[in-house]
């Protein structure tokens, strides 16, 4: 099957864009327009469908807020018959240092509201899922201000360097598999000279 569902996680909203917890809307947003895409109100999120190497795309950036990202993913996912191996979940991670990527098959929440939204929906958390290290750099008791926060200047390079090598790891998911991406994914490094 040659069709794939991307979701990246966000939170509609000015007071959201381009904070921590948005970086999923971002990454779709760059994938989209790498491949000319545009997107357009759907239902329960923002939607775009792009075409490359003879596979369809369907992008989407939930509009039901973070916390109840699993009705988009479960709607889309249906409507277009698209199979749960052939879904990819982009999603901020705490627990990654921020030069990181992490792509895996399944795994749990990690306390992540989007994740947990999406697992109690499908009744899984077999999904895959490409984890965008967003670090932990906060004081104590400050973590909503962090993630609900923009990047700081000396972090953009590194974010956009991310960023910008996340439509290829989409493209290599569809290509080649989830396995032969996971190896090229997870012993990459960002931000050395």
């Amino acid at each position: 099957m040659n069709r794939f569902l991307i979701i990246g996680l966000g939170n509609i909203g000015d007071e959201y864009r381009h904070t921590r917890h948005n970086i999923g809307f971002d990454v779709v947003s760059d994938f989209v327009l790498k491949h000319g895409g545009m997107f357009q109100t759907g239902r329960l999120a923002d939607v775009a469908e792009v075409k490359w190497k003879g596979k369809t795309f369907v992008c989407i950036k939930p509009t039901t807020y973070m916390n109840l990202s699993g009705k988009a993913f479960k709607y889309w996912m249906d409507k277009e018959k698209i199979e749960l191996p052939n879904t990819l979940t982009i999603v901020d991670d705490l627990a990654l240092p921020l030069d990181k990527l992490r792509l895996r098959g399944a795994g749990s929440d990690a306390g992540h509201n989007g994740l947990k939204d999406i697992q109690l929906t499908l009744g899984t958390d077999q999904y895959p899922k490409l984890r965008f290290g967003i670090g932990n750099d906060f004081p104590k008791g400050r973590q909503v201000e962090f993630v609900l926060g923009r990047w700081q200047p000396n972090e953009i390079p590194l974010v956009n360097e991310k960023i910008s090598k996340c439509p290829e790891i989409i493209e290599s998911f569809a290509a080649v598999g989830l396995e032969k991406t996971m190896n090229m994914v997870n012993s990459l490094r960002f931000g050395q000279a």
